[in-house]
C-alpha cells in the first residue's frame, strides 16, 4: 500500500526518523504535535490556550498537505502537563471540533520533552477518497 509522508521540516523529524503526518490508504495519522517553531523553540510559553491553537494550526497544515482537513478528523489525543489547564484546552478543542465531534482523549502527563511545552496533540483522520 502506498504511503504519503509529510514533513514540517523540524530537525527532530530527521533525527528521530518520523514524519509529521503519514497517509496510508484513507487513514491519516498526525504525529504528536507541540507549539514549537521550525527550530524547536517553544511558542506561547505559559499559555495553554495559545499553545493549543498553534498546535491545531500545525495539524491543519499537515492535513492540508495530504488533501485533507480538520473536518476529516475522527480521533484526537491530547497530553497536558497541568490538570488546571484541562478546561481551557477542552474549550479550544471545542472551537475547532464542535461540529465534527471526533472521539477524544485528554490525559495529564508528568512532563513532555521540554518543560515549557504544556500540551502535545496527535490526531487520526479518514481522508476523502
Amino acid at each position: 500500500m502506498r504511503r504519503e509522508l509529510v514533513s514540517s521540516g523540524t530537525p527532530f523529524e530527521r533525527i528521530a526518523g518520523y514524519s509529521r503526518a503519514i497517509r496510508v490508504g484513507d487513514v491519516i495519522h498526525v504525529a504528536g504535535t507541540t507549539a514549537t517553531d521550525s527550530d524547536g523553540n517553544v511558542l506561547a510559553k505559559g499559555d495553554p490556550v495559545e499553545q493549543c491553537r498553534i498546535i491545531f494550526g500545525r495539524i491543519e497544515t499537515a492535513l492540508g498537505k495530504l488533501n485533507s482537513s480538520l473536518n476529516d478528523v475522527v480521533r484526537t489525543r491530547m497530553y497536558a502537563t497541568r490538570a488546571k489547564d484541562c478546561d481551557e484546552i477542552m474549550r479550544v478543542h471545542g472551537e475547532f471540533f464542535s461540529d465534527i465531534r471526533p472521539a477524544s482523549t485528554l490525559v495529564v502527563v508528568h512532563e513532555l520533552v521540554n518543560p515549557e511545552m504544556l500540551l502535545e496533540i496527535e490526531v487520526e483522520a479518514l481522508a476523502q477518497s
